[in-house]
């Protein structure tokens, strides 16, 4: 039992620490999609936060029911952001300049 505990405690706190490799970012996607992350995250779809996961260190993927997002951190620090919808349509995302 000791060793479950313990590797559930190890599982979260190895998840915690991929979360904050979200860096900031901001795009746009087609389909009117406005995504956006604070350091360490949330990311940010149209405004509502919604939940990500860590792949590893430097790559992450959200999904909701309408869309696929997949985020990569590239070794100069920039962020990639690529798309897929329910239809199968997917493309990258455009940075935006605040």
């Amino acid at each position: 039992m000791r060793k479950i505990l313990f590797l559930g405690t190890l599982m979260i706190l190895a998840g915690s620490a991929h979360a904050e490799g979200i860096p900031l970012f901001n795009v746009s996607c087609p389909g009117n999609l406005a995504v956006s992350a604070d350091q360490g995250g949330p990311v940010y779809i149209n405004g509502k936060a919604v939940k990500n996961s860590a792949v590893d260190d430097r790559h992450f993927q959200v999904k909701t029911a309408e869309i696929s997002l997949s985020i990569s951190v590239e070794d100069d620090e920039s962020v990639t952001v690529k798309y897929t919808d329910k239809h199968g349509a997917s493309g990258l995302c455009e940075a935006v300049d605040d």
